[in-house]
């Protein structure tokens, strides 16, 4: 039996259908939301509905964005020549926090995966190859996840993109920064001595 009202069980019910929420964090959250002010709570409900309704997808790059071409790709300050392909918009996110990527983007939205289901037709592939058709790209960073479905996916889309007379790289993978090599693992270890470099 519960101890919380129906309607408070459906709202911790509804927090826990998110991801990576748990039980006590979506109660936390029922909590914080039934503390909030009408106000707050209508503002957040708010932006929800809005980004449900107002965001597309680029066109150009499949980023989730309010605008059609979307911001990255409509800056002439970033090098259109330069295309890093990712999984998902998230990996967008994280490689803008380097501050040092400066050309565009290009998100598959998945990965082969044939275990799962998936295949070359059920992610952006096609859409990266005729985007690739109009002369302007010089490189493709392979950007994919350093896991079994990311690595086939990279090998497959360099397989296509090199008779392209276009440059193919993939990301480097090794040992974090600040990382203990005693405390890593064999494959990362491998990836770190096939990615170095020189200084």
């Amino acid at each position: 039996m519960s101890v919380f009202s129906p309607s408070i069980e459906k709202l911790i019910e509804s927090f826990e259908r998110l991801p990576s929420i748990g039980h006590k964090t979506a109660v936390r959250l029922a909590f914080h939301m039934l503390n909030s002010t009408e106000e707050e709570t209508n503002s957040f409900v708010s932006s929800i509905l809005n980004a449900k309704k107002n965001l597309k997808y680029c066109t150009k790059c499949y980023n989730i964005s309010d605008s059609d071409p979307c911001p990255i790709c409509a800056n002439s300050k970033r090098d259109q020549g330069l295309i890093c392909v990712v999984e998902d918009v998230k990996d967008i996110i994280a490689m803008e926090r380097t501050h040092e990527f400066k050309g565009v983007y290009h998100v598959l939205h998945g990965s082969i995966s044939p275990m799962n289901g998936i295949g070359p037709d059920d992610i952006k592939i096609k859409e990266l190859l005729s985007r690739l058709m109009d002369g302007q790209a010089k490189e493709v960073i392979l950007a994919t996840n350093p896991r079994v479905e990311g690595e086939a996916t990279a090998m497959y889309l360099a397989k296509l993109i090199k008779p392209l007379g276009i440059r193919a790289t993939r990301i480097a993978h090794g040992i974090p920064v600040g990382g203990d090599l005693e405390y890593t693992d064999e494959v990362t270890l491998m990836k770190a001595l096939e990615g170095r470099r020189e200084i």
